[in-house]
Parts: structure tokens; sequence; C-alpha cells
């Protein structure tokens, strides 16, 4: 032990665990939550107070709660995953019952002092759970069949449910960060090569099932697709959103228009310019080097997060914080892909950039859990 670390031993419990935070995570969870601040203040014209400040507000919460959730001992994270992945399925359930309908969707449950997704809160508790069954498991029975079948019953049970609401973008999250935990475990290769082909197969089976009276997507989401393939073809209806983002993306060149002078949000050419098509704004507004720069920021945030993991001895602990790195990179990718006309626009938020109190807090706090497994990781003595 050196002589830094014998200090450390030495203080109070509470110091010391406040010492073990993970900092300059927190430090760069900041800095993408700034350029929120940033872009929202752009889009509402430099009226800070419509988006940005209650964004300001929210992260305040989060960055709170997200300190006090790694405070507490990881085994007790532990102890409760299970029951946070059923309250999960009562809150989607609720929403099926009780759900607010907005845009034709229905996915929000109204708490009157925060309007509630429940789907964004189960990507999380989906995580906990899974991190707890793997450090439950022996390594030995990872990949035999009965006990592959239990985590993907519990990964298919949410997706189904938020696939009804419908919201494919946050179900193929569901599925992805579920798979990316379930091979961060040791799950066999062979299993992911089967879902593979099961996965070009139902590809197929959406296109053959259009128009029948089993048709898989939702008439929009078939436009979505149509969209993709080629933007051109309706560019003032369907790809009207695809057409402005991608008129964005390219007038921003290298170090953009400026700040407030990106002309597609200000003349509001672009849609949701506030939410899922807010790095367009950015992107037009600082160019190449803005947009790189914010890439760069999450990818050192996946870099601690895999540094933590392959630094921590508990297996919960480490499975935990690569689940929740994964929910991060599959939301700025999903996004970024989809503005770029690189996938279909399935509706996923920036992570810390878009407007939204459900996805900031419920990410904050997720990564929380990650500095909880920090914290507490087991250390020489």
């Amino acid at each position: 032990m050196s002589y830094l670390e014998y200090q450390v031993q030495t203080v109070p419990t509470g110091i010391r665990k406040v010492l073990h935070v993970n900092w300059a995570l927190l430090v760069l969870l900041t800095a993408v939550s700034s350029f929120g601040f940033l872009m929202l203040t752009s889009v509402a014209g430099g009226d800070v107070s419509r988006w940005a400040e209650p964004q300001m507000k929210r992260f305040v919460l989060g960055v709170i709660a997200m300190l006090a959730i790694g405070l507490v001992p990881l085994y007790f994270w532990r102890s409760i995953s299970g029951i946070a992945y059923l309250v999960g399925l009562v809150l989607l359930i609720m929403v099926e019952l009780f759900g607010e309908v907005r845009g034709g969707a229905q996915r929000w449950l109204d708490l009157k002092f925060i309007l509630l997704q429940p789907s964004e809160l189960m990507k999380i508790t989906l995580v906990m759970a899974l991190a707890a069954y793997y450090d439950w498991l022996s390594m030995a029975r990872v990949s035999r069949p009965i006990w592959v079948i239990i985590p993907v019953i519990m990964i298919l049970l949410p997706t189904a449910m938020v696939l009804k609401q419908p919201d494919l973008g946050t179900a193929i999250l569901l599925v992805a960060g579920g798979g990316i935990v379930m091979f961060c475990a040791g799950v066999s290769w062979w299993y992911f090569i089967a879902v593979t082909a099961m996965v070009a197969g139902a590809v197929a089976a959406v296109f053959y099932s259009r128009g029948q009276d089993w048709q898989l997507l939702k008439g929009y989401q078939y436009d979505r697709i149509d969209t993709f393939l080629d933007p051109s073809r309706d560019p003032l209806g369907t790809g009207y959103n695809i057409t402005q983002a991608k008129i964005a993306l390219g007038s921003g060149g290298w170090t953009g228009k400026g700040f407030m002078q990106g002309t597609q949000s200000r003349l509001n050419f672009l849609p949701e310019k506030h939410t899922d098509f807010i790095f367009t704004t950015l992107a037009e507004e600082f160019g190449f080097v803005g947009a790189f720069s914010l890439l760069v920021i999450y990818g050192l945030i996946l870099f601690f997060c895999i540094l933590s993991a392959a630094n921590n001895k508990d297996r919960f602990g480490s499975l935990l914080t690569l689940g929740v790195a994964a929910t991060l990179f599959l939301f700025f990718a999903v996004n970024m892909s989809m503005v770029m006309g690189l996938i279909p626009v399935v509706g996923v938020p920036l992570p810390l950039v878009s407007y939204g109190g459900s996805a900031m807090l419920v990410l904050l706090a997720a990564f929380g859990l990650v500095q909880s497994a920090h914290i507490h990781r087991p250390r020489s003595r």
C-alpha cells in the first residue's frame, strides 16, 4: 500500500467514500450536459428560461441523486435489483392503464410533480436485474440453455410492453442493452449468432407483412423505413425531417455558423430541434469541431466506465457499470445515426443534451450506480 492509499484509509468512512468518487466521470457528465444547456438556449432564441433553465434544475437534482446513490453500499443495490425490475414492470402496466397520450403514443405517467416515462427507468432496472442474475449464477451455467432462457424472458417482457405503447426506439435499446450485459457475462457466441439469424428473419417478416392483416409495424413506422431508404421520395412529407437534418449537418462545415446563427433551427425548419434532432443544431452552429468534441466526451465517459469495470473484482459491480455504459452508448449512437440518415428515425433522444426530465434524471441515477460500484469496489488493504 502506498503512502497516499494509507492516508486515505485512515480518514473517516464517510469522507473516504467522497474521496473515492469518480470525479473525472462527474466532470465529463457535466461537460456533456453543458452542451445541452447551450443548445437549448440557442434553439429557444436566447431564452434561457424556456428549456435550458428547467434542464439545469433537473441536472442539479440528478447530480445530487447520483452522489447520494453512489454513497450507498453496492450490496444494497444488488439486494433490491429484482424488486426494482418488478417495479419497472408494474409502472409499464400502469402506463397501459392510466398513461398520458401524446403525439399518438401512450408512454407517460403524470405524477403531478413530474411526467415520468417508465420505459426510461426500465432500461436501468433491467441492467440491474441482469447484473444481479449473472452475479448469482456460476460461470459453469452461464451458457446452458435453461439459464439463458431466464434472462431472455426478462428482456422480452418489458420490450413487448414498450412496443405496445408504441416506442420502437426504446424497445430496440432494451433488447440491445440486455444483450450486451449477457455478452459481457460470458454467454456463448453461438446464441448471438442464432439471434442475428432470427433478426434477419424478423426483418424479412416485417417487410413481407406490410399490407397484410397481421402487419407487424404501424403505418408510420413503415413510412420511416421508406424515408430511410429514399428520403427524396417525399421531401415535404415523410422525408422532410431527415432532409432538413442533413441540410443542417452539412451546412455547419468545419467550424459552424456560430452560436444562435443556425438558419435551419432559427427559421424552424428543423423538427423537434430541442429533443431528438438537437445534434443537428449543434453541428450547424459549431460544425464538425463541435460535433466531434461532444463525441470525444461521450467516448471518454465510456472509457472511464470500462476502466472502472475492468478494475472491479465484484462481478455485480462490473456488469452493472458495463450495462450502464452500454445504455449510454446505445443512446447517443442511435440518436446520431438517426439524424445523419444512417438508420431509420426511431425517436431516441441525445443523452444529457436533449430536453427531457425522465431521461436525464434516470441516466444520472444510473451513473449513481456506477459511482457506487466504483466507490465500494474491493480494494487491497
